[in-house]
């Protein structure tokens, strides 16, 4: 495929798989997936309802659009925030066709009202309704075709457990990627775009990925375009520093804002430990932003505890900067 032919509004989209066999990583959910579609088909039935939970950008709605594809149904796309009352509920469901596949996105933000709605739809079939108010109110009982309803979330700890509960298909949790699995991506992905990169600098980008394919796949774009503005055939080492550099991004994966939150931790707290509150003022930034964009990673690569009294940096953060660590610190350290 071309550059050419991708248009720019369906760019992530063409560099989801197509097939089942490509989608790369996840082996665990794959191999449940795949018994569970093919028991169904063999039923002629539709896939019991599915929940997807994991950080984003490790390939949720990838697996839903493959689980589409791998049944021959149709799939209907629509997020927990766009569905605001009843009604919108309503106008979905009703409008699906015998054994096609329901995709709520976010599901974590869906009303309660409209969660409790749900709940009949998915366990037996049919949609309450209540029309009216008071006295004169009364409830229709809509028979609905079979369907299989596909939610994804980034915070499993917000849905209510009998929602949970009502996914009889599986609740399945996406894993990081490994640096080989986020390499192999890259490679696929490289060859989508029509663009050739050496293997050293497939490896330079995966280590610098996060982990998530998402990730991986901004930033090789980004090589991308600065080789096509400096006329590189292909993406090498010394294209990827330059574009690092120019993004911030150091050897694995920290932003400037990733590092500004470490640096802040140790030289205006000593290390820690300190509120996340105190952390977000002093870097004029909003609280929410460090927790839920830049604080994961930092736990995960192992810069930043959560202790009962704040947030701490390690040493491995310190070795990282090329801080030093003071005596104070190392008596932590050693405890």
């Amino acid at each position: 495929m071309s550059s050419n032919q991708i248009r720019n509004g369906s760019l992530d989209a063409t560099l989801r798989p197509e097939k089942w066999d490509d989608y790369i990583g996840q082996r665990s959910v794959k191999e449940n997936l795949s018994i569970l579609i093919k028991a169904a088909k063999e039923r002629k039935q539709s896939p019991e309802h599915l929940l997807f939970y994991g950080p984003p950008g490790l390939g949720k709605t990838t697996l839903t659009h493959l689980v589409a594809k791998e049944t021959g149904n149709q799939i209907k796309i629509t997020s927990g925030p766009a569905i605001e009352k009843v009604g919108d509920l309503a106008s979905v469901i009703t409008n699906l066709s015998p054994n096609d596949i329901l995709f709520i996105d976010e599901v974590h933000r869906l009303n309660k009202s409209v969660e409790e709605v749900l709940y009949p739809a998915m366990e037996s079939g049919s949609l309450d309704i209540i029309i009216g108010k008071g006295p004169s109110a009364r409830t229709i009982q809509l028979e609905l075709p079979p369907f299989t309803l596909i939610a994804a979330t980034t915070k499993i700890s917000l849905l209510s457990s009998p929602l949970r509960s009502r996914f009889s298909g599986g609740v399945f949790k996406l894993e990081f990627y490994t640096e080989e699995e986020i390499s192999e991506i890259l490679r696929r992905s490289a060859k989508m775009l029509n663009i050739e990169v050496d293997n050293k600098s497939v490896f330079d980008i995966a280590k610098r990925s996060r982990f998530t394919p998402r990730s991986a796949n901004y930033l090789l774009k980004r090589c991308r375009d600065y080789a096509q503005i400096h006329k590189r055939r292909v993406i090498d080492l010394d294209v990827t520093e330059k574009v690092f550099s120019l993004l911030g991004i150091d050897e694995i994966g920290l932003t400037k804002a990733d590092r500004t939150m470490l640096e802040t931790i140790i030289m205006n707290f000593g290390g820690g430990p300190v509120g996340l509150n105190t952390v977000a003022a002093s870097l004029s930034e909003d609280k929410g932003t460090l927790e839920e964009y830049n604080e994961p990673y930092l736990i995960q690569v192992g810069f930043i505890e959560r202790t009962p009294r704040g947030r701490m940096a390690t040493q491995k953060a310190y070795e990282h900067l090329n801080k030093e660590i003071s005596s104070n610190d190392r008596s932590l350290f050693n405890k």
